[in-house]
């Protein structure tokens, strides 16, 4: 849940990658566009490097990015609490649901 110090963003049919493409009504980017603009980024304010992006908002081996999301209230993140090593998945409700039908399907009988 976005916070109120954020503003709304408003899709506005153009990718906003920049690429100008035409994309579906309430869509940002075209399909990967966001990942291409996240590479891009990176590439222009982080040396390329998703180690030095992490390093410069705090993060790395000694705090963890994923555990911060799923402690935050506004990011939505989950961890499976069906992993027995810990931590176990953390990510968007989706991707967890996708990892348990993955990893830990039902039992015979549940």
């Amino acid at each position: 849940m976005p916070s109120n110090d954020t503003p709304r963003l408003i899709p506005t049919g153009t990718c906003w990658c920049g690429c100008e493409r035409e994309v579906p009504l309430g869509k940002f980017f075209a399909p990967g566009h966001d990942k291409i603009s996240e590479s891009a980024l990176i590439a222009l304010k982080y040396e390329g490097s998703v180690p030095h992006f992490l390093h410069a908002h705090g993060y790395g081996p000694h705090r963890s990015v994923t555990a911060d999301a799923v402690a935050s209230t506004g990011a939505g993140w989950e961890e499976c609490d069906d992993c027995t090593t810990k931590p176990g998945y953390r990510g968007a409700p989706a991707s967890v649901a996708n990892h348990k039908r993955k990893y830990h399907p039902p039992k015979e009988g549940e």
